[in-house]
């Protein structure tokens, strides 16, 4: 695990060293174990180390192939190398090291852009070839790990982070206002676009191809994607629990391998219970961590936020050492500075409880399991998905479901709060964009309610789940700290998206139905009553989790911060976001935003996440000194 940058000049100028040596600097917190530069001509690129497999020299980079045509810079984990490994050396292929990289790095050589595909990990990398002076980008088939691109002026540059390519004395740091819409709209970016103008993060699945010698010979190309659909010829129910547990056991398994010390997250649901279950059967006294809040305020559903009794009993069942921290609402204001910095723009939902969390586990291990992912392969949030079942075309049912995912603002509200640049945005669709995540093979008729929840399930996990994948990585990074996803192991994922619906839902009974937004029927509730969602795994999961924890309720990773931010942290909240001086007013209308969060602190709307949405855009705006 690492970070990655680097810079061509497309005009020909030389490259500083210097400068590159500033960009991996920027990004020193994701590979604290070894630094590399690597620079020729017009261009540059460098290397972060975090040290997990081949921790000796030979893991070093940027790598060179054994001619000197290729210079590689890798971050992520390939958890097949050994055997793509034994392929290669069939074929001829001498290796240095034991590491990973080395392996990507012969496979490309190999069989060119065809090897990616085959890799089974998460993954982000750039390849240099001396020869043809062409520049091969790729990221994963999810996006677990991020990768980011800028073309501005003359110049092309890539990294890890966007801290790295802004480091450019010459870069300009424009907000995108565009970036905004589709931001307050979903409190996610479903786009490539990111904050800052000119910068853009390559697309989960995609490989990218430059030639230096002409920007417009670009080539960007697609390897895999998401495909949820019912089998054509099923399997008996037995049959699919026996395979999903093989596989599932196998995914952990697989990503214990490792020359540091592994932890886990355990929380109290079923996801990290059965991955830490699992892990801990081949790591003895295995370090696990879990995060809880001060509930003293709490109200409502908040009052159950709170899993570490549940973490508690399953690390004494699986005999883990359980490290726990309560968060309270003073650690969510004092970690909004450090968060901005790290995550680098708004993204989805609360983020300071990954960032305690990764703290934690940080100063006791190297790497961590985490349970992400299983709720968008499973149907692991049915009360979503039947505002969108029973539509009867595409279009209606992208109307059902746009609607759902305004996550903070309404339409109108959306353009009186962005009124004061509502003209430099007026061609920017949210709709369109909800839209444009389907490709065109899903924006066929829906002739049934699978249909219509196989295309809820592609949406989340090209979406939500991304953005769930990019604040992973950045937090935990942030700590110097490995974050893997068992639940995004390529065969469990290829499997998992053939499994027949009905076994991961109930969709033909009436609760289905059950709106959220009257009261009583929230998820909680929603789940008291159906015991819906995930159904295939919550039986595979009863093998390793106690049955209360099997059948327990979906909780997210969230802290009570709806009352927080009418308690504890009202000063904090109103005197950052309600300050005439926040550089939030150079694009947002005071007066719009102070009746929305007025709205929360009375009582009358839950608007928690676009207070924190605010206070994220105030401090990133700050931080990274964006004109507006």
């Amino acid at each position: 695990m690492c970070g990655i940058a680097g810079l061509i000049n497309l005009n020909g100028d030389p490259i500083s060293p210097v400068l590159i040596q500033r960009m991996t600097d920027s990004i020193s917190h994701r590979g604290p174990d070894g630094e590399g530069q690597w620079v020729e001509g017009n261009v540059g690129i460098g290397h972060r180390r975090l040290a997990i497999i081949e921790l000796s020299p030979s893991g070093h980079q940027p790598m060179l192939s054994p001619d000197g045509r290729w210079i590689l810079t890798y971050n992520g984990e390939i958890y097949n190398f050994r055997e793509l490994r034994s392929e290669l050396e069939a074929k001829g292929h001498q290796f240095r090291s034991t590491s990973d990289s080395e392996v990507v790095l012969h496979a490309i050589i190999e069989w060119g852009p065809d090897a990616i595909p085959r890799f089974n990990g998460m993954f982000a990398f750039a390849l240099w070839d001396r020869y043809e002076r062409k520049m091969l980008l790729a990221r994963d088939r999810y996006g677990i790990k991020p990768l980011y691109y800028s073309f501005q002026g003359n110049r092309f540059a890539f990294a890890s982070e966007n801290k790295a390519i802004i480091t450019h004395p010459q870069f300009r740091r424009v907000l995108n206002k565009a970036a905004l819409v589709e931001y307050f709209t979903f409190q996610n970016i479903f786009t490539d676009q990111t904050f800052l103008s000119d910068i853009h993060m390559l697309p989960a699945g995609h490989w990218m191809l430059l030639d230096s010698s002409d920007r417009s010979k670009r080539t960007l190309h697609q390897y895999w994607d998401f495909d949820f659909r019912e089998p054509e010829k099923p399997l008996s129910h037995a049959e699919y629990v026996e395979e999903l547990d093989r596989l599932f056991v196998q995914a952990v398994q697989r990503q214990l391998v490792s020359d540091v010390e592994i932890g886990a997250y355990l929380s109290g649901g079923i996801d990290s219970g059965s991955i830490t279950a699992v892990a801990s059967a081949s790591l003895p006294h295995m370090k696990s961590f879990t995060c809880g809040f001060d509930l003293s305020s709490a109200t409502g559903l908040e009052l159950g936020f709170d899993e570490r009794e549940q973490a508690e009993r399953m690390s004494a069942l699986f005999k883990t050492e359980l490290y726990e921290m309560v968060l309270k609402s003073g650690d969510m204001e004092r970690s909004l500075p450090k968060i901005a910095w790290h995550l680098e723009e708004p993204r989805v939902g609360q983020s300071y409880p990954n960032f305690y969390a990764a703290q934690l586990a940080s100063k006791f291990v190297k790497v961590v399991l985490a349970g992400t992912g299983g709720d968008e392969l499973f149907a692991g949030y049915p009360w979503r998905y039947y505002r969108a079942a029973g539509s009867y075309s595409f279009d209606a049912f992208i109307d059902n479901y746009y609607l759902y995912w305004q996550r903070l603002v309404s339409n109108s509200e959306l353009k009186a709060m962005l009124s004061p640049v509502m003209s430099e945005v007026e061609g920017v669709w949210t709709r369109k964009i909800f839209q444009g995540v389907f490709p065109n093979l899903l924006r066929e008729e829906v002739s049934s309610e699978n249909d219509c929840v196989n295309r809820s399930l592609y949406f989340e996990s090209k979406t939500f789940l991304q953005g769930l994948l990019t604040v992973e990585d950045k937090l935990s990074m942030a700590h110097s700290l490995e974050t893997r996803v068992p639940m995004l192991d390529n065969d469990l994922v290829d499997f998992s998206m053939y499994l027949p619906l009905s076994l991961k839902l109930r969709i033909e009974d009436e609760s289905f139905r059950i709106d959220e937004n009257v009261p009583g029927s929230k998820p909680a509730q929603y789940f008291s009553q159906t015991r819906n969602g995930k159904l295939i795994f919550r039986e595979v999961a009863t093998h390793y989790v106690p049955a209360d924890v099997s059948r327990g309720q979906k909780r997210g990773f969230s802290a009570p911060d709806e009352s927080w931010f009418r308690g504890e942290s009202i000063d904090f909240l109103t005197k950052t976001i309600l300050d005439p001086r926040s550089p939030i007013y150079d694009v947002l209308d005071m007066k719009t935003v102070n009746s929305l969060i007025t709205q929360h602190i009375s009582g009358k709307r839950n608007r928690r996440l676009l207070a924190w949405s605010l206070l994220s855009l105030h401090q990133f705006m700050k931080t990274y000194e964006v004109d507006g």
